[in-house]
């Protein structure tokens, strides 16, 4: 994990409509940047479906909800139209944002081991600065902490 107080890593990628997203667009917000290791898996919808349910409270902070895998724009599409997801869902193929914000690891399951992405939270000031870094968040409960952690600050 990157550590709290630094530059957060400038990226452009491409958003579930084939857009181009660039962080510094959101300079003057906070931004919550959510990396997952991939769409449609049960772990990964249900933290897509906690941020979509608790999005108002996200919006009416003016704070911006960003999600991040590998997977294609197309899989980002229908991930986000079965769930009705209504925040940005970016395309990383080539890992150039994963890689920046050091969530590639090497993972085991099944005493297999693999690289793939740890599921991470970082939380992002108005002025680009890493304010809250959250390595292996629970799928689960990942929004709620964050909502939490975005009310204890005011």
């Amino acid at each position: 994990m990157l550590a709290v107080g630094t530059k957060a890593p400038e990226f452009t990628l491409s958003d579930q409509n084939g857009q181009s997203v660039s962080l510094s667009d959101f300079l003057g917000k906070k931004v919550v940047l959510y990396f997952y290791p991939r769409d449609n898996t049960p772990g990964c919808t249900r933290q897509a479906c906690a941020f979509a349910q608790s999005y108002d409270a996200f919006r009416s902070s003016d704070v911006v909800v960003i999600g991040i895998s590998k997977d294609s724009v197309a899989s980002h599409l229908k991930f986000a139209q079965k769930y009705d997801l209504p925040f940005i869902l970016l395309s990383d193929p080539e890992l150039q944002a994963i890689q920046a914000y050091d969530v590639w690891k090497e993972k085991k399951l099944y005493g297999k081991v693999s690289m793939g992405v740890v599921r991470s939270t970082y939380v992002i000031d108005e002025q680009g600065t890493i304010e809250r870094a959250m390595p292996k968040v629970k799928p689960d409960s990942n929004a709620e902490d964050i909502l939490a952690y975005l009310s204890e600050g005011k």
